[in-house]
């Protein structure tokens, strides 16, 4: 650190106004504007220490540096702030709905506005997507009768008065009743499961899910967010080195901070997202980030929605204790009308028991397969229109993008402070700038 300083404090020749004359200047108890002029602050030419003098002192060249430090961090941070905290944090005095902050903490983004981000993907899934009726048209209702019977018929047994004698008497009919059932369910599916309902219900009882998926559909975008602020901040980081060796003022390095953590968070949101439609630039075709990888997007936001939200365990909960679980209870009632209400109740009893099973259950593999929500899905969502596409992801960034990008400038600011005081931005960072702030700055 001391042969840094003797870069910039040191001159080759000693002057009159040269920093013999300042520190003697000082011990005169003088001020610092009335024993030199301010030629000392600006590097000479020549040689110094043996390394070229080429108008910027050695440790001036950590600046950009430190501008890329900044830009990849306030990148990195805006990204955590998109999803994290999943809980509120810090003194929830006043604090609006869907806003991430309140006076004093703040909610990632994601979690906080995860009722409206839920609704929207959800309209995209059940308006655009995915069609129930089409769906569980293609159960075989024989297989899936005989795939559900043992538990249903084990519930009967257990929990039905005088169950183990009725299960005896509808063996030989049990499985006809059940196909009744599916068939009817696929006819009246819609009037008996609300698809909202089972989509919206996955993202808000885990809002982790949520994020989740964001994070899985938007993994490379929001990589790129947070690595594109090394490169940008290292580019202006150049800029502000000149500007600091032509104006070594103590504003110029928070003031350059702000800009970096500005200006990275915000052309990075940019290109992630636009142009929304192709545009031929010459020989070069140019396109927002997410919109250029819809093929690869479709099939994991796809895979996500059939393995995380839309499962058969999480269908046959919503048949069963959704807001449509009246009719669907009438719907069985309907199909099965020789048997009690007791016995209709274990039964149904027996469809939520095996909800609970693991998504290994041969039942729960079928209606996966059958039902092909991966399959329509990923299809579908390569054939929505780029504008269209873009509403996957873009609403996360778009509800708060402006709140993201001035914290970026914000923490740009800090990082500025810290760069001017600790002198990270060069040792002539510190003392330059406190002189230049002793003379009016």
């Amino acid at each position: 650190m001391g042969i840094l300083f003797e870069l910039v404090w040191r001159k080759p020749s000693e002057k009159a106004g040269g920093m013999p004359a300042f520190r003697s200047g000082l011990e005169a108890g003088q001020p610092a504007q009335q024993c030199s002029d301010s030629s000392w602050l600006v590097p000479d030419s020549g040689k110094a220490n043996g390394i070229p003098d080429t108008g910027l002192a050695f440790a001036d060249w950590t600046i950009p540096l430190v501008a890329a430090f900044v830009g990849w961090f306030t990148n990195w941070v805006s990204v955590q702030m998109l999803f994290y905290p999943i809980e509120y944090v810090g003194i929830d005095l006043y604090r609006k709905k869907h806003v991430p902050y309140g006076l004093i903490g703040w909610q990632g983004v994601v979690p906080t506005k995860a009722d409206v981000m839920a609704a929207r993907l959800t309209d995209i899934v059940t308006a655009k997507l995915l069609s129930l009726p089409e769906a569980f048209s293609r159960l075989d209702a024989p297989h899936f009768a005989s795939l559900i019977l043992p538990s249903i018929e084990e519930s009967i047994r257990n929990e039905a008065p005088n169950g183990a004698a009725w299960a005896l008497l509808l063996k030989p009919l049990l499985h006809w009743a059940l196909c009744r059932v599916v068939r009817a369910l696929q006819r009246d599916i819609s009037q008996v499961l609300d698809l909202e309902e089972v989509v919206t219900d996955a993202f808000l009882r885990d809002v982790q899910v949520l994020v989740e998926l964001f994070q899985r559909v938007g993994r490379r975008e929001l990589d790129f967010l947070v690595i594109s602020g090394l490169y940008f901040g290292f580019v202006l980081g150049l800029a502000q080195m000149w500007i600091w060796a032509h104006v070594p003022r103590a504003w110029t390095l928070p003031v350059a901070g702000a800009v970096v953590g500005y200006v990275t968070n915000w052309v990075a949101v940019k290109l992630i997202f636009e142009p929304v439609e192709p545009v031929m630039v010459g020989p070069f075709l140019l396109q927002g980030m997410f919109e250029m990888r819809q093929p690869e997007v479709s099939v994991e936001f796809a895979e996500f929605i059939a393995t995380r939200v839309l499962t058969p365990s999480r269908v046959l909960e919503g048949l069963c204790d959704g807001r449509r679980q009246n009719e669907f209870a009438a719907l069985v009632r309907a199909n099965v009308p020789v048997v009690p209400d007791s016995v209709v109740a274990a039964a149904l009893s027996g469809l939520r028991n095996l909800a609970k099973e693991p998504p290994s259950h041969a039942a729960h593999v079928y209606a996966a397969d059958a039902l092909g929500i991966e399959a329509t899905l990923a299809h579908r969502l390569q054939l929505l229109s780029p504008k269209e596409f873009e509403g996957l992801l873009h609403p996360v960034f778009q509800e708060d993008e402006i709140i993201l990008i001035l914290a970026g400038g914000v923490l740009g600011v800090a990082a500025g402070l810290v760069q001017l005081f600790f002198g990270w931005g060069g040792p002539s960072a510190l003392p330059a700038a406190g002189m230049t702030s002793l003379s009016g700055m």
